[in-house]
């Protein structure tokens, strides 16, 4: 009877305390936090493409460090013409920059540049007078070449740089490696040679490029002055302003065809600021389809952008699943509208809180939205309905998850 009754007491001690650990742990401990699926955007209702011609080749862009979203035509490297000096004046600025409204270094002509000079003129090409007593400031270069479409100012501009148009060359290809644009290639500063090539893809971000360099932008926009316009130089680069475009290159060789690099400002209304694209026409025929394919282009550029949230409140984008059953959405919040092309699907990176029981309406995380503009922009992630607590008996049925997660929570 001792021996009995000892292990009674043995047993019994063990199960009051095993009762004793074992309903807290389950009734009362921590729950395991939900598991997370993320959900595929929708793909956006359609809206009007942008028109591209169908000649040549082109591209257009909303940033520098985005791919295109629309192309059309030829996607292999071609003659670039005048864009090369785009190039140039980029790869010069990057060696000797230059402030937005600052003249800059003073560039001397000498003798070379001279000849330079005699020689373009002479072969019929563009050129802007230059004489040896000459000492034009770097804005000033930048005008004559831009603007005037320049052939000796861009040779001038690449020997006071880089020492000689070979070293030119050298840095200007370097220089187009790191900028992601390696399917552009550069042989001269001028871009008569037709082995001076590029990509609508990549003319298209080069674009970009000079109109966020405030140095360009200027040049671009404001009055020639100074020693250019006593050389009679006058912007070859405007075209069709009423219609929002800003030219940055419009040039034309036999072998390049006739080429536009340019950006164009849509406007919304009721919108602060307009959506810019940056875009680029290659091996256009003549110049009435280069007309013509502009004048599509800014058509359905009013016809597809719009005023619109960064993503659409209540867009689902994940799912909520609990180890009892729950599950619930997470859903994209109010967000802020912005000016864009409604062609482009957004991209969104979820990060989520560590979630067991919330309200509907909580906020559970965030959403990355990145809509091709270059800029992103942060959402709040909202639950579109409750996830409950278990009821108790799916807690004391499921001993081992949840003395999982106290043991885990110290």
């Amino acid at each position: 009877m001792g021996v009995a009754r000892g292990i009674g007491i043995l047993v019994g001690t063990v199960v009051i305390l095993g009762i004793g650990i074992y309903g807290p742990a389950t009734l009362l401990g921590p729950l395991p936090a939900a598991s997370v699926s993320r959900i595929a955007l929708d793909e956006p209702e359609p809206t009007t493409p942008p028109a591209l011609p169908t000649a040549g080749a082109s591209a257009i862009t909303l940033a520098a460090s985005g791919a295109p979203f629309a192309a059309s035509g030829s996607a292999e490297a071609v003659p670039m013409a005048s864009i090369t000096k785009t190039i140039t004046a980029l790869v010069v600025l990057d060696r000797h920059p230059l402030g937005e409204n600052s003249p800059g270094q003073t560039v001397p002509i000498t003798s070379d540049d001279y000849l330079s000079y005699i020689d373009y003129r002479d072969a019929g090409t563009r050129t802007v007078t230059v004489y040896t007593a000459d000492a034009w400031t770097e804005r000033e270069m930048l005008q004559a070449m831009l603007l005037g479409s320049s052939n000796n100012h861009a040779d001038t501009l690449a020997r006071w740089a880089f020492g000689s148009v070979d070293d030119y060359v050298i840095a200007a290809n370097a220089w187009l490696a790191e900028n992601g644009l390696a399917d552009t290639v550069v042989v001269d500063a001028t871009g008569l040679s037709d082995r001076s090539v590029g990509t609508a893809a990549d003319l298209a971000r080069l674009s970009a490029l000079a109109l966020e360099t405030p140095a360009i932008a200027t040049v671009l926009s404001e009055p020639v002055t100074g020693l250019p316009s006593r050389r009679g130089v006058i912007n070859t680069t405007t075209y069709m302003p009423e219609n929002g475009v800003i030219g940055v290159s419009r040039s034309y060789t036999d072998a390049a065809g006739i080429c536009l690099q340019f950006g164009l400002d849509v406007h919304v209304e009721g919108a602060e600021e307009p959506l810019r694209v940056y875009g680029v026409f290659l091996g256009q025929p003549d110049w009435d389809t280069l007309d013509a394919g502009m004048l599509a282009l800014v058509e359905s550029a009013k016809a597809g952008v719009s005023a619109q949230p960064v993503i659409a409140e209540g867009t689902p984008v994940a799912t909520f699943t609990t180890a009892w059953g729950d599950t619930a959405r997470g859903v994209a919040g109010l967000s802020p509208e912005t000016v864009r092309w409604g062609q482009v699907t957004p991209k969104v990176t979820v990060d989520t809180d560590q979630v067991t029981t919330a309200g509907a309406g909580a906020t559970v995380g965030s959403i990355l939205v990145d809509d091709g503009s270059g800029t992103e922009r942060t959402v709040s992630l909202k639950l579109d309905s409750s996830i409950h607590d278990p009821d108790f008996l799916w807690r004391l049925s499921h001993p081992v998850v949840l003395v999982g997660t106290w043991i885990d929570s110290f």
